[in-house]
């Protein structure tokens, strides 16, 4: 089956998504499909990319295909003037969704954000009658929306957590004292600012600090606006006014281009800095700097202190969910922004969350519940807090989560027993089911399941050799080990068998679960516990899947006093 793996799109997470894609385009199972990357870029083009291209560092180092203009490195939506030019050959070539079924029989989705997550990329795909992975289009409108989230959610499970709608109308330069004395009054301090249309905690501020310039600033973050004084420019050297004109453009830090400001759009750094230049030479005090696609409102939540999980839940061939082990987020930084999120070190992950088992089996079931009644399928990520009286506050369904090897939904779905290449047959396979209880193209989505059953059981019978990959107990290692280990599952010529030579000498041969915590520390610790009942409660639930997926499973840690005698076994 021949795999449009889709990426970028228009959003601020489009370097998220592309990680995503490389994930797809790497893992897939080659015995079952061929990935066709389809890179999508700002004007909502879709190009069939170059698929060395996909080997890059950032979009930024391929596309625009000459990425330099007054020393800014800026994405394509900087450049109008290409809209309408040709892709450049070296880049791909330019599709358009008619010709979709002509490269590809199915659509993985791998962007995030506005257009891509909301139900517009699914619902265009629908009327060509193109398959594609996750969510549908319900569940995936409901999933963009922090607001409306919230009251379904409380719907749902009648959960109490206080906010407050902040609308652009209201956010009025002489009232943002009284505006933030009123939330204070009702929320308290620390205050959560929230876009709710973006997610990799774009656009996310906390207000700890008993501070009005603090507060004015979180909500013109998330309003994707930037108020600037003039002695602030002024202040500015000619590097430091390029440093900064570089900042905005840049979508992890900055609100991106195009801008709105003095009523005119602006779409490359270089401009906006001769424009301010002028503005603030007429003596003007304050510039106000927007971007083209600002939110209309903001979220505003009370800060809840307690235990950070995210607990991912896919479904059962018969649509019924299945929640997985959630995880806890442990911070190892005060403001879990989107620098600190794919920071490596801001935080440690662990499964299940520290508490107990009725607890965790507790936040499972109402993960569950959210999932069917929010009428999300195939697969979703809910975030959510433990508060310490035991109150499980739930917040921001992903129905798209990020698709790194090591992204929460990998890690929580090797739980279960299912590696990378596995998880994404389960969403690949699952997407088509659910596409079919559409009710359109119903007989050809059945033909297409029917065919990809039949050879997911043929290559579940084909005996292959084991190959093993031994590495000593360090990080470094153990990284490699992992990298290996995914590229030998996605080639599914051989059964890789990871093998640990301890600190304390023995040679430890590893259960898939093993291969996804961040430090061999962690694998070391595991490896000589006992494994949590949840754990083995939730992979015994998952059983069937999982047989038909990865086969016969095991979760037992065997141990060695040499590989010889490891080797003997196999």
């Amino acid at each position: 089956m021949r795999i449009g793996i889709f990426f970028g799109g228009p959003s601020r997470e489009r370097e998220i998504s592309f990680a995503g894609g490389k994930t797809a385009f790497e893992y897939l199972d080659k015995t079952l499909f061929e990935p066709v990357p389809v890179f999508v870029d700002s004007f909502g083009r879709f190009i069939l990319l170059e698929k060395e291209l996909m080997y890059s560092g950032e979009i930024r180092d391929f596309y625009p295909a000459s990425n330099a203009y007054d020393g800014f490195k800026t994405y394509i939506e900087s450049h109008p003037g290409l809209a309408g030019e040709p892709v450049p050959s070296e880049t791909g070539t330019l599709l358009s969704p008619p010709d979709f079924k002509n490269h590809f029989d199915f659509a993985f989705l791998a962007m995030h954000g506005p257009d891509c997550e909301d139900g517009a990329i699914q619902g265009l795909l629908e009327w060509y009658r193109i398959p594609y992975s996750g969510p549908g289009i319900m569940g995936s409108a409901v999933g963009i929306d922090k607001i409306l989230q919230n009251d379904m959610i409380e719907l749902v499970n009648n959960q109490q957590k206080k906010s407050w709608t902040l609308r652009y109308d209201q956010w009025i330069p002489r009232e943002y004292p009284i505006l933030f004395q009123v939330l204070k009054k009702h929320l308290g301090l620390p205050l959560v600012i929230k876009a709710p249309h973006q997610g990799s905690s774009i656009g996310v501020a906390i207000v700890k600090d008993d501070s009005l310039e603090e507060f004015v600033a979180a909500v013109n973050q998330c309003f994707f606006q930037i108020e600037l004084e003039g002695s602030t420019w002024k202040s500015f050297d000619y590097a430091q006014k390029q440093a900064w004109g570089q900042k905005i453009a840049n979508l992890d830090e900055g609100i991106g281009f195009p801008v709105v400001f003095s009523s005119k759009t602006i779409y490359h750094p270089a401009d906006l800095i001769k424009d301010l230049d002028a503005y603030f030479s007429k003596e003007s005090e304050v510039a106000v700097i927007s971007s083209l696609n600002a939110e209309d409102q903001v979220l505003i939540e009370e800060f809840i202190n307690g235990q950070e999980f995210s607990c991912g839940c896919i479904q059962f061939d018969d649509g019924k969910p299945l929640a997985l082990p959630p995880s806890e987020v442990v911070k190892m930084v005060q403001v879990f922004d989107f620098n600190a999120k794919y920071k490596p070190g801001a935080s440690r992950k662990r499964i299940p969350v520290d508490t107990s088992l009725e607890k965790n089996q507790e936040i499972q079931q109402v993960i569950a519940e959210v999932f069917q009644q929010l009428g999300i399928n195939v697969c979703v990520r809910i975030d959510g807090f433990l508060t310490e009286d035991g109150t499980i506050l739930l917040h921001d369904p992903n129905t798209i989560p990020g698709m790194s090897p090591t992204s929460f939904i990998f890690k929580q779905m090797a739980e279960i027993g299912l590696n990378v290449t596995q998880a994404l047959t389960y969403l690949i396979r699952q997407s088509v089911r659910e596409r079919i209880r559409t009710g359109k193209n119903t007989w050809q989505l059945r033909g297409l399941l029917a065919d990809l059953d039949k050879k997911i059981n043929a290559h579940q019978s084909i005996e292959k050799p084991s190959k093993l990959i031994v590495f000593e107990s360090t990080d470094e290692q153990y990284a490699a080990a992992r990298m290996q280990y995914g590229r030998l599952n996605a080639e599914g010529k051989s059964v890789p068998v990871p093998v640990l030579h301890s600190e304390d000498g023995k040679y430890y041969k590893l259960t898939n679960p093993l291969m996804f915590k961040e430090y061999v520390a962690d694998v070391e610790n595991l490896v000589r516990a006992e494994r949590h009942p949840l754990l083995t409660e939730t992979s015994q639930k998952a059983a069937a899947l999982t047989a038909f997926y990865a086969g016969n499973v095991s979760y037992k840690v065997d141990i060695y006093s040499d590989v010889n005698a490891l080797e003997a076994v196999l």
